[in-house]
């Protein structure tokens, strides 16, 4: 029998805030993967405090990369056109300012953000790319799967149909017995969070750093690969296409993990 989903991506509303699940989890993964960062970084007996200009960093190329991801992957002809839509919460429509929120978040875009901000930092302190790159993707897979889990508790990010009774129908969109793309990728998210931490402390301490980074590039964006086939298409113009925008974004980070891994192995 399928798992009937539609709860109320509310948690509390008061006036005109609203506490959402999304948001509850989005900030908590952040916390967690921080705390993990954190632990690992003691390991480098420096000083925990220079962290907190990188977490800060990294939460503001999180949410700028994926934006601007979404709107010049999958919507750049309506973005292009109104570049300021990319930044604001806010969308016209018949005329008038509509409160909308960061509807359109590109994980790749915003992964894609949080490296370049990593080099950044790396370069500014003069500390060893690769090594803060092993922590950060350790602690980001696990900060992944809570973001997932939000998308679930929204009813969006929808898998295809099963064609069978096994399933999720998420009756907030439509009576459709679905695949739950959004667990999916948690799960996938978070064994690669356990792979990682397991072979970081398995690890020889004297070997190459950023070979937990190729690692992660394979195993999550070769996952993220294989999960888009039981997605629906996210805009229009992915319909009949072979691959669509998710894997073809996918490929480079795969292929960079591979040639990292036998450079830093």
């Amino acid at each position: 029998m399928p798992i009937e989903w539609g709860p109320n991506p509310v948690i509390i509303e008061i006036g005109s805030f609203a506490l959402r699940y999304y948001s509850l989890l989005f900030a908590g993964g952040l916390f967690l993967g921080y705390s993990v960062v954190a632990n690992l970084y003691k390991d480098t007996k420096r000083n925990l405090d220079e962290l907190d200009s990188l977490a800060v960093l990294i939460f503001i190329a999180t949410v700028l990369g994926a934006r601007l991801g979404h709107c010049l992957f999958y919507e750049p002809e309506y973005y292009l056109s109104h570049p300021l839509q990319m930044l604001l919460p806010f969308r016209q429509e018949n005329g008038a300012w509509v409160f909308t929120g960061y509807q359109g978040l590109a994980s790749h875009g915003g992964i894609a953000a949080v490296l370049l901000a990593i080099i950044y930092w790396c370069r500014k302190n003069k500390r060893d790319i690769f090594q803060i790159l092993d922590f950060i993707v350790i602690g980001g897979s696990l900060t992944g799967c809570f973001i997932r889990l939000g998308n679930f508790m929204n009813s969006e990010i929808l898998g295809k149909p099963t064609g069978s009774d096994v399933g999720v129908i998420f009756t907030k969109v439509d009576s459709i017995v679905r695949h739950p793309a959004q667990l999916y990728e948690a799960i996938a998210y978070f064994l690669t969070f356990a792979i990682l931490l397991f072979t970081y402390k398995k690890r020889p301490k004297d070997k190459k750093h950023g070979f937990i980074l190729a690692v992660y590039l394979i195993l999550l964006f070769g996952a993220r690969f294989i999960i888009e086939y039981f997605k629906i298409e996210q805009v229009a113009f992915e319909q009949g296409m072979v691959l669509n925008m998710g894997q073809i974004l996918s490929i480079p980070f795969i292929l960079a993990g591979l040639v990292l891994v036998f450079l830093r192995k």
